[in-house]
């Protein structure tokens, strides 16, 4: 099924976002055995961040929302952060849930447990990541909702631990994949848009990264939203995200791992073995796409056969690029309001 949904009026929605988030800021709490987290400013949009230990991680994250409504889990991508969130979150708080919206490994807040943990970015481990958390916190299913890696890791989650999620909101679709699938080329035009892949497979690239982070996330920001006019404190807020003393490890460990040009760990081979089967996913889910994304990003008719349980796509029309939630943060909150219905 198609729908097409135009998020006009912004100026009224972003008043109105505010208002929610009013409300919804006298509901802020959590529960479980996370403590927030002190002596840091919150994040503009949150209240104080939190932490949990789950998995091989100190989770920073945010929450929102009553500690006993239906809980959705956000998870962002690359290069953005938890800001990815900050208009939705209020949004489905005030509309009841919990919202929990973690940083994934090597950004923000969120740290790991052992300095000798390899800093591993491949799919599996963020999948594994964003179960312990819920484990960490004691739900034991959730909306899951995601876009660019977070679209990823809450379809791997969607599709290997069908028990944990109550539904799917994917912005891109499937993107479950594995270094074998990406062994074969692409046509010239498409392997130009993931000129980023191949710079991190190179020692130079890993260097470039490092000494320009916040450069290089502004590029991609650009070229992947091109018609999302941002400004430089939305930006800020984000990029604060890749101060996190293990982000350039982790992302281009993503990158070379996808390529088959590095390892991952021992413990994630059974679960990448079911992955690069390309299961489907039998949870109600809703994909959705921007008609704007200058990123990356399969036809939403070669991945639909994916979903064999309830299923919608829509596309997000007036300009929204690959950042759907922070540019059209209403269509995308009522797509997880909608998905767990």
């Amino acid at each position: 099924m198609n729908k097409e949904i135009r998020p006009d009026r912004r100026r009224f929605l972003g008043r109105a976002a505010t208002a929610v988030m009013t409300v919804a800021a006298a509901r802020l709490g959590g529960a479980g055995p996370a403590k927030a987290q002190t002596g840091k400013p919150a994040p503009a949009g949150f209240g104080p961040l939190k932490r949990v230990k789950a998995g091989d991680l100190d989770v920073g994250y945010a929450e929102a929302g009553p500690a006993d409504g239906p809980p959705v889990l956000l998870l962002h991508g690359w290069p953005y952060d938890i800001h990815t969130y900050a208009e939705v979150t209020p949004l489905l708080a005030a509309a009841g849930h919990r919202v929990i919206v973690p940083y994934l490994r090597g950004y923000g807040t969120t740290r790991f447990l052992s300095a000798d943990a390899p800093r591993n970015g491949q799919q599996a481990a963020l999948g594994a990541d964003a179960v312990a958390l819920l484990d960490a916190l004691k739900i034991d299913r959730a909306v899951i909702a995601g876009c660019d890696w977070g679209a990823r890791t809450a379809c791997i989650v969607a599709a290997l631990w069908p028990e944990r999620c109550r539904a799917l909101v994917s912005v891109s679709g499937y993107l479950i994949g594995s270094p074998e699938a990406n062994r074969a080329p692409l046509p010239p035009a498409a392997e130009l848009s993931w000129w980023y892949q191949f710079y991190f497979a190179t020692e130079r690239g890993r260097a470039g990264y490092e000494k320009h982070t916040r450069d290089f996330a502004r590029l991609i920001w650009r070229t992947a939203s091109p018609r999302w006019r941002f400004d430089d404190a939305t930006f800020g807020r984000s990029a604060a995200a890749f101060d996190n003393p293990d982000h350039v490890a982790i992302v281009v460990h993503n990158y070379r791992w996808r390529l088959g040009l590095a390892e991952g760990e021992p413990k994630y081979d059974q679960l990448e073995r079911r992955l690069a089967a390309g299961p489907t996913i039998a949870v109600p889910t809703i994909t959705l796409e921007g008609d704007a994304n200058g990123a990356p990003h399969p036809d939403a008719a070669s991945y639909a056969k994916k979903f064999t349980g309830r299923y919608a796509h829509r596309v997000v029309t007036g300009g929204v690029g690959h950042n759907l939630p922070q540019e059209a943060p209403r269509a995308f909150a009522d797509a997880v309001i909608g998905a767990g219905r």
